[in-house]
């Protein structure tokens, strides 16, 4: 070797110590054992982080260009080896759009659900709990050409069942690097003009993220370090969740296919098919009642449950009353005493025990079925063991998905970015359409050789979903609003605006396909039917404003 060859060399060398020390300067005050260099960090193991990881995995041109470490405090391997008898189902569900479904489909998640587990929703039945003006949706109403490729609206799924697929994915996948069990103890930023954020873990390891994705949920410990506020509100409602057994349909009767959704005054409560004889709740009601139902006896809640569906809101709000009147003096009331109740509420109703619309004193049992048996859904006749459960609703919405400043190098997805209230059950599809937006911009940046963690290659993404989500969120906050007031006026209104929507079948058509119905319509603005369907109850409620106003006008 002559000389300039080797002080050349020796001057590289001194060159690269130099500048990893520098590097690895910052990190000095937390005696990490290492130092791991990644191009995208994902914290969060959710199904939304899940399904980002998934999406850049199986795009073998990002695979081979980057490499990806996803962080959960959880232990995965339960959720990847999480199995429940046929007939038993976890009580957190989501309901999965067509166009959810065809990403998902397209990135090869899907081919590792269980879809013995899933249940397609073929119908909605939605109604005023006061009024009972009601509007139905049905997939057999879309166009043929979209009919012809889906026959369903959406498909429903225990989120447990989209974790343990997003894993065993992620299993046969090279450059994804999963660490559980470990938890992010602080985020910090190298020091330099354009530093990359360091990321400090609980077992003593430092990560170095090009780029940083929070899907860490509302309280984001990556939307702390970007520095990013929210602005939103908690409601004054609690969900109540659990998974309910009940007969199958008769031989007469439609398969359970339709999801069911009553709007009362103190929230709605839906009735989601997840089997022949299994469904699951969701019940957003007062925090008071929604601790109250969890504490009493199973049978109980499934009385209230049937009750819920089937009595006249003053019914309802009467039977609420003794539920809470027996919390506050420390007691819960028997299945015996809550049924005699209902039996009193429906005689003095005038009720038929041959209605559907009797739970307590039904004398129905097998045959043709009434003509309102389809109205509503079946009676429950006992609740799962170990599926009640009560979490408080929120809408949150970031002020922005990407940091900046101090807080660059980082993008939020799903609940990190965005809560919304689940009447309309649209949380996962916003996530999932955050993923599909953002692994495609970084797929986009590297096809350009660009930084897939500076702004102008994360830009797209947050021109595109910050205004998706903020109209589905405004559109189910409208109705959540809307459908709370007990006012004479305004339910009288919303009941015309939706009777005159029911009427519209082209209208509620496009309102499907937009929500996912047709799988071959994919619209940049997914999900605007929402926004479009409260426009539509406006102007029902316009057009009725206008009626009342020339009737009295020629009275």
């Amino acid at each position: 070797m002559s000389l300039v060859t080797a002080r050349r060399s020796w001057s590289q060398r001194i060159f690269c110590q130099i500048l990893y020390q520098q590097r690895k300067a910052p990190c000095r005050a937390f005696a990490t054992e290492s130092i791991q260099d990644k191009d995208v960090v994902i914290v969060g193991g959710g199904p939304v982080g899940l399904a980002l990881a998934n999406a850049l995995g199986s795009n073998p041109f990002v695979r081979e260009s980057v490499k990806v470490a996803l962080i959960d405090a959880g232990d995965l391997s339960k959720i990847r080896d999480w199995s429940l008898p046929p007939d038993m189902f976890s009580n957190r569900v989501s309901s999965i759009t067509n166009t959810s479904r065809t990403f998902l489909e397209g990135i090869g998640t899907w081919a590792h659900v269980d879809d013995s587990r899933t249940s397609p929703i073929r119908e909605m039945q939605v109604w005023d709990g006061i009024s009972d003006a009601r509007i139905a949706f049905d997939a057999a109403e879309l166009p043929a050409s979209s009919a012809a490729e889906s026959s369903e609206m959406a498909r429903l799924t225990e989120n447990l069942n989209l974790q343990r697929a997003c894993l065993r994915y992620l299993e046969g996948m090279q450059g994804i690097h999963l660490l559980q069990k470990v938890r992010v103890e602080s985020i910090q930023r190298e020091v330099g003009d354009n530093g990359w954020p360091l990321v400090h873990l609980s077992n003593g390891t430092t990560i170095r993220a090009r780029l940083l994705v929070g899907a860490d949920g509302f309280n984001s410990p990556v939307r702390s370090y970007a520095g990013i506020s929210t602005y939103g509100w908690s409601y004054d409602t609690q969900a109540v969740v659990a998974t309910l057994n009940h007969a199958p349909r008769g031989a007469f009767e439609k398969p359970n296919h339709t999801a069911y959704q009553r709007f009362l005054p103190t929230g709605p409560i839906a009735f989601l098919p997840l089997s022949p004889t299994v469904s699951s709740l969701v019940w957003s009601t007062r925090p008071r009642l929604a601790a109250a139902l969890c504490k009493s006896d199973p049978a109980v809640l499934a009385s209230m449950i049937n009750a819920a569906f089937r009595l006249p809101d003053v019914s309802v709000r009467y039977l609420h009353d003794r539920i809470l009147e027996a919390d506050a003096a420390g007691k819960t009331l028997s299945r015996d005493v809550i049924n005699d109740e209902i039996a009193f509420r429906e005689r003095s109703h005038n009720i038929s025990k041959y209605s559907a619309y009797a739970s307590v004193t039904s004398a129905l049992s097998g045959g043709i079925p009434p003509d309102d048996a389809d109205s509503i859904p079946p009676l429950v006749s006992s609740i799962q063991a170990g599926t009640t459960a009560s979490f408080p609703l929120k809408n949150s919405h970031a002020e922005a998905y990407l940091g900046e400043g101090a807080g660059s190098r980082t993008v939020l997805v799903g609940d990190a970015a965005h809560s919304i209230h689940p009447l309309a059950g649209q949380g996962l599809n916003l996530g999932l359409g955050d993923v599909e937006c953002l692994s495609r911009c970084i797929s986009q940046a590297l096809r350009h050789g660009g930084d897939i963690g500076s702004f102008t290659a994360l830009r797209p993404y947050a021109s595109e979903r910050y205004f998706a989500n903020h109209k589905v969120m405004s559109a189910v906050d409208k109705l959540h609003k809307l459908y709370s007031s007990t006012l004479e006026p305004i339910v009288w209104a919303r009941s015309v605006g939706i009777e005159v929507l029911n009427e519209l079948d082209t209208v509620k058509a496009a309102l499907m396909m937009d929500a996912g119905g047709g799988r071959s319509t994919r619209s940049r603005w997914e999900l605007d039917f929402l926004a479009r369907g409260v426009e539509g109850i406006a102007t029902g409620m316009s057009a009725a404003r206008m009626l009342r106003e020339r009737i009295g006008h020629r009275s």
